[in-house]
């Protein structure tokens, strides 16, 4: 839908799934979703500059392995962070038809498209979707609101990044100058570094007494586990308390009589006494009208269900 564009178009939307660019001169490149990894955080931190020494460490994660670019803005007293591989869009960019000398500026989709109220149609299958505030892609057909993107009606922001190229060739005067730089940045850097380092430590220590005043194990990953066997676990109290309701209210005749519940090994079994003349046949059909999956077993006067949880 987005894969071709007249020589005045000074506008793209770049995605993995995007087909070959036509054009001429320099432009402006939307990132899609696809192409980068972002959060909404609240920091211990009043400026961007002190967020950005931050951003690896809290990225570490989750982003695979790669060769990773961080870029952040404020909005309101929050953050939103960036993780991107320069790498990875100058390639896509490269294999669209878009050279690096026609890259004039390179923008988010979230900070350019997120404020939209419905979803933003990108291609037949795919559209933009903003959801807790963060620009997201999801499949048109889960919309119910779809408008077609409009490049041309966009007033970007100044969260524009700059892609690396990594190939920087220098004289011997510019060399001499960038070592006396780089000795000043590496200073400033060493000071930051510690002023870093003490602020991670603190909001580590935070989270270490976070977990330890909630009874929680000491890493995300062994918390990310426990609330996992929690959810199990409540999943599977729930179905018994459903269950074991529908069983109770079940219409029994006089001389059946519900004799065994038990839970063994996340198996129900419920055993029916004194179930004769087809009896246990109206269990049967009363359970299955309630949509509960089970597998019977007659045997003389007695019915044992199991149940699956």
């Amino acid at each position: 839908m987005f894969s071709k564009f007249s020589k005045q178009t000074s506008t793209i939307f770049l995605d993995k799934e995007s087909g070959v660019f036509d054009i001429d001169g320099r432009v402006d490149i939307i990132l899609s979703p696809s192409l980068y990894w972002v959060k909404k955080v609240s920091l211990p931190v009043k400026y961007v500059r002190e967020a950005k020494s931050l951003l690896p460490s809290l990225f570490e994660e989750i982003l695979p392995e790669g060769i990773y670019s961080y870029s952040a803005y404020k909005s309101e007293e929050e953050f939103y962070i960036f993780a991107y591989e320069d790498k990875l869009i100058l390639d896509t960019l490269a294999s669209k038809g878009v050279t690096s000398s026609q890259i004039r500026n390179v923008y988010f989709a979230q900070s350019e498209l997120f404020s939209q109220e419905s979803g933003l149609k990108i291609d037949e299958s795919r559209s933009l979707y903003t959801k807790d505030e963060v620009l997201i892609l999801m499949p048109s057909v889960w919309l119910k609101e779809n408008v077609d993107l409009d490049l041309s009606a966009i007033v970007f922001s100044k969260n524009s990044v700059t892609l690396k190229q990594f190939s920087h060739l220098v004289n011997d005067r510019s060399l001499y100058t960038f070592i006396g730089i780089l000795t000043v940045l590496l200073v400033l850097i060493a000071i930051e570094y510690f002023i870093t380092l003490h602020k991670i430590d603190a909001i580590s220590q935070a989270r270490s007494e976070v977990f330890s005043k909630n009874g929680l194990k000491s890493t995300m990953l062994q918390n990310r586990s426990l609330l996992k066997e929690y959810k199990n676990q409540h999943m599977t109290q729930t179905r018994v308390r459903e269950y074991t309701s529908e069983l109770l209210k079940l219409s029994l005749k006089d001389n059946v009589k519900l004799s065994l519940m038990e839970i063994k090994n996340k198996t129900y079994k419920v055993e029916f006494m004194g179930t004769k003349n087809g009896s246990e046949s109206e269990i049967i059909k009363e359970l299955k009208s309630k949509h509960i999956r089970f597998k019977s077993t007659i045997k003389d006067e007695s019915t044992r269900l199991e149940i699956e949880l």
